[in-house]
This record gives C-alpha cells, structure tokens and sequence, in this order.
C-alpha cells in the first residue's frame, strides 16, 4: 500500500510570531508603509512546509482564546505575565493588525483556519492529531506539544524553535533523546521542571534532569506522588520536602500543561488545494499588501505538491 502524505497541523500563532521577529519591519511594508513581514514570513514558512513535506491536508489552528479560564481557575499564573494592563495579550503593536491580512490571504487561497472558542490553538492541533487519519505533523515552536508525538498512529512534531529551514522532526526517541523521557510523560515533566514563558513555576530545585529521573523511576506524577507517601521509596530528605510542598501545585500543573484532546470543531474540509480558490481576491490581496513575491512562492508551491 503506498504511504499516505501526511496532514500538516500548523500551529499559526507560533509560525507568525517567528515570521515577525524574523523578517525586519524596514525590508517588508506595504506601499503606504504598513509593515507586513509577518504575514510573508508566515507565508514564506508554508511554502518552505509544503515544498519539503509534500502533504496533501493542511489545517491552520487559531488562538480563539489564548488564555482559557478554565486553565487560569487551575493555576492562576498561567500566562499571567503575559496580560496586557486593558486585558488580552501582549503582542507587539505592529503585529496585531498583521494578523487579519493572514487570514485574509489563507482564505482566499483556500486554506482552512480553524479555533475553537475557550480553547486554545494547542487544544484544536491535539484534538485533529487524534481524529484526522495519519499521518500527521504538527508544525509549532510550543514545547508543550511534544506531548502529542505519537509513533503508533503516527504523529510527529516539526519543531521549529530554530526556524522552519532548521525544523526538528521528532519522533518518540528524538523526545526521549532531548528530555529522558517518553512523549507521553511530558505534560508531567513540564509541570515539574515548569515553564516560565507559561507562567508554570514548577517544583523549586526540580530541573530536567531530576523531573526525568523521577519519572523514569516512579512512572508518572500520580507514581511520585504515591511514593512519597511511602517511607521506604528512598527520596533524599531536601527532594522529599520540596515535593511535599508542591502537592497542590502537582495536583493541577499537569492538567493545565494537558492539551486537550476532546475539543468540538466544526466539520471543514482539510484538503490542501493545488490552485488557489479565489485568484481575483488573492491578487487584490497581493496588490494592496506588496505581497506578490510571497503569494507566488506559495501558489508554486501548491501547484508543484499537486
């Protein structure tokens, strides 16, 4: 049976924070002087995907609410410092309006863009990486989502923490290789070892290494918890402590790092076009944004994946 190209699961907010941060205001404006290198990065990166995965599915996931309240009502630092003084999250005052010119131009080319409301884009790409058929690759910079790798489906994380030129494919062994631990257990290494960029401040003095140690030895948080109720389990004295002390914080760290996997999402078509779906609305788009170079590099692309 002939392998089945995979779907690229893209985790869009990661892609186009990368694409801001990467491509200089000063060499992509629109004629008016409207900075726009989000939107060609982020358009450049989807050329360079599809160019080197050859899917034939793709489904851009959107932060519908980037900070759920159901999330915070666990863990109440959760992405706190990341809160803007008026409410919603702090992003760069150039970048917002960036945003909508993307959507805009996966729309009329046919690509599918998909939120969910109070999750968020980590939630939707879990949930499509366990109902859409495999193979899948989820393309994100989000250290969380090497929990979604799975080699028996399988499902794989291209991560692009160094740029998509430089993504990382990574199955099961390249998790365990990087961190000591399965994909599985990750959720439970994050929330032991924590995450300052998400507001997780972890167990104090519990690093990677420790947090992989203690997996490995105990299974998974439910087993360390377990084995600190056990005199005999062998803690040294100073980790006990500072394990018993984070009991409450471990009792509801792992289900705030957890993406969902049960989100419900509309039923919208994932096939990847091979020509774009609105050419005269993709061409205004170009023109008004200076965006010829960018949205021929990705219509070439489609058209070279058909």
């Amino acid at each position: 049976m002939a392998h089945r190209p995979p779907i690229l699961l893209i985790d869009s907010a990661s892609l186009y924070f990368r694409a801001y941060f990467g491509v200089p205001e000063s060499a992509a404006r629109a004629e008016d002087g409207t900075p726009v290198n989000a939107v060609r990065g982020f358009l450049d990166m989807l050329a360079t995907l599809i160019r080197t995965r050859r899917p034939d599915r793709m489904v851009c996931a959107l932060d519908h609410d980037w900070r759920p309240d159901w999330r915070v009502a666990l863990l109440p630092s959760y992405k706190a410092h990341r809160l803007a003084p008026e409410g919603g999250e702090v992003v760069p005052d150039t970048l917002t309006p960036q945003v909508p010119v993307i959507l805009d131009v996966l729309a009329a080319i046919g690509i599918t863009t998909m939120g969910a409301a109070g999750y968020e884009a980590d939630d939707v790409l879990g949930t499509l990486s366990v109902t859409q058929p495999a193979p899948v690759e989820v393309v994100s910079g989000d250290r969380d989502l090497f929990q979604l790798v799975d080699d028996t489906r399988p499902v794989r994380l291209l991560y692009v923490g160094r740029g998509v030129a430089k993504l990382e494919d990574c199955d099961d062994s390249a998790v365990h290789a990087r961190y000591g631990i399965p994909a599985a257990r990750y959720a439970d290494f994050a929330a032991l070892r924590g995450d300052p960029s998400d507001g997780l401040p972890g167990v104090p003095g519990v690093g990677e290494k420790t947090a992989a140690r203690l997996l490995e030895r105990h299974g998974d948080l439910a087993g360390i918890l377990a084995a600190l109720d056990d005199p005999r389990s062998g803690f040294a004295p100073g980790l006990r402590a500072k394990l018993e002390a984070a009991r409450d914080y471990l009792a509801v760290a792992p289900k705030v790092v957890r993406v969902a996997l049960d989100v419900p999402l509309p039923e919208l078509p994932t096939a990847l076009p091979s020509a774009p779906a609105d050419p005269d609305a993709l061409l205004a788009l170009a023109r008004r944004w200076n965006l010829a170079g960018s949205t021929r590099r990705l219509v070439d692309a489609l058209a070279d994946n058909a």
